[in-house]
């Protein structure tokens, strides 16, 4: 596969047409990096999403993993930024505004809104992948189901 065929302009249906084409990608893959720069390509070029990348559990920090979009920061702390709280709480976080958001890590000024979701390998957190918009309030409980559905198939590759 070189390409994605998206005929839908519906978020929950993009998701729908995308989950098949990435388990496609992954097949026969093993490479864990060739995979993770695979869906970050996958899911910008589906959404258009200004930010869209992974970051690796390595001991007490989250470490940047493939990504595509503009530079980021490198290490982050558990339980810091949004990245770092998703991986302490275990959970998918939601921002509408990342100004409102206590703590936020700013990597861009033109990051608006995020969601960060968590990957687990036998119920231990491995990474999050976190998805940035540079517009406020563009990620709600569609994006967080679709983005759940794809780092489960993800996680069987760590």
């Amino acid at each position: 596969m070189e390409q994605l065929h998206i005929s839908s302009t519906e978020r929950s249906k993009i998701y729908e047409e995308l989950l098949p084409q990435i388990e496609a990608l992954m097949d026969g893959e093993p490479s864990l990096i060739a995979n993770l720069a695979n869906v970050t390509a996958a899911l910008r070029q589906a959404f258009g999403f200004f930010w869209v990348g992974f970051y690796l559990v390595d001991g007490e920090e989250l470490v940047l993993g493939p990504f595509q979009g503009d530079i980021a920061c490198t290490r982050i702390a558990i339980g810091k930024g949004v990245c770092g709280q998703a991986w302490e709480r275990r959970e998918a976080i939601l921002v509408p505004d990342v100004e409102e958001f206590p703590g936020h890590i700013a990597c861009s000024s033109q990051s608006k809104s995020e969601i960060v979701v968590p990957i687990f390998h036998h119920d231990i957190v491995v990474a999050v992948l976190d998805v940035d918009s540079d517009k406020l309030n563009d990620f709600d409980a569609v994006d967080e189901e679709g983005l759940t559905r794809i780092v489960k198939l993800l996680s069987s590759k760590f």
